[in-house]
């Protein structure tokens, strides 16, 4: 049986929990109440980036010297363990249950950030999207499967086909702030500017590591007339 499909079958028939294969209990049906509670959840961390700092509300010094475009970012949960395992394997094995797990807990960071801030929720969402090289070699694009059950959950308008990747870049990996920049530079188009014109949207990743990659696509979408940009992760690199 293909890998993907046993996944499926296995965590919603019998109702394990992914990550210690007990009967699962918490929300969504497919983590442990204790899996759950030992998730780690992101804490204090800078108002606009979400980088993790020992206390809330404040500013992080790089944003206070070089303010990012994006208005902030929302994520529940710190790029630590398990949350390094589950997202590599959503993102680069077809492990898509673990996608689902990772989308709801999105969607319910969101939900709250907004109802306990009092802010209104965007006007689109926008998953970040890959160069059409890297989709056709991966198969899918991860930020748009994460995209899908949020746009339905909050009755909000999904854009998967105006921010494109123009420009093929190298991984991010290994490369310092400059040369981040210098690979990203160009990288993104808009290809409809007209339907972003005064709108607020939420773009979609599934980590901020530097914050490069969700800035550059900010931009792009600011400078086609976009009124703010706010980013919604799963998780935020320490």
């Amino acid at each position: 049986m293909n890998r993907k499909v046993y996944n499926c079958l296995h965590f919603d028939q019998f109702n394990r929990c992914l990550l210690c294969l007990g009967p699962a209990a918490g929300i969504p049906e497919c983590l442990c109440n204790g899996c759950l509670a030992d998730l780690p959840w992101l804490g204090p961390a800078c108002r606009q980036c979400a980088l993790p700092l020992p206390q809330a509300g404040l500013l992080c010094g790089r944003c206070q010297q070089q303010p990012p475009a994006f208005a902030q970012v929302v994520t529940p949960l710190r790029y630590t363990f398990p949350l390094d395992s589950l997202i590599p394997a959503f993102k680069y094995n077809q492990q898509l249950t673990y996608g689902r797990l990772l989308a709801h807990l999105l969607h319910q960071a969101v939900a709250h950030h907004y109802q306990e801030r009092g802010q209104a929720l965007p006007d689109v969402l926008i998953p970040l999207p890959l160069h059409r090289a890297r989709q056709a070699q991966r198969g899918y694009n991860q930020a748009l499967e994460l995209a899908r059950p949020i746009a339905r959950l909050l009755k909000l308008p999904l854009d998967r086909k105006n921010l494109v990747r123009q420009r093929s870049t190298a991984p991010q990996q290994g490369l310092d702030a400059h040369a981040r920049r210098q690979n990203l530079q160009n990288a993104f188009t808009c290809r409809y500017p007209e339907h972003l014109a005064g709108k607020h949207i939420a773009l979609i990743d599934d980590v901020v590591t530097t914050g490069t990659t969700v800035n550059e696509a900010s931009r792009t979408l600011l400078d086609a007339g976009a009124a703010s940009v706010s980013i919604w992760c799963v998780a935020r690199t320490p």
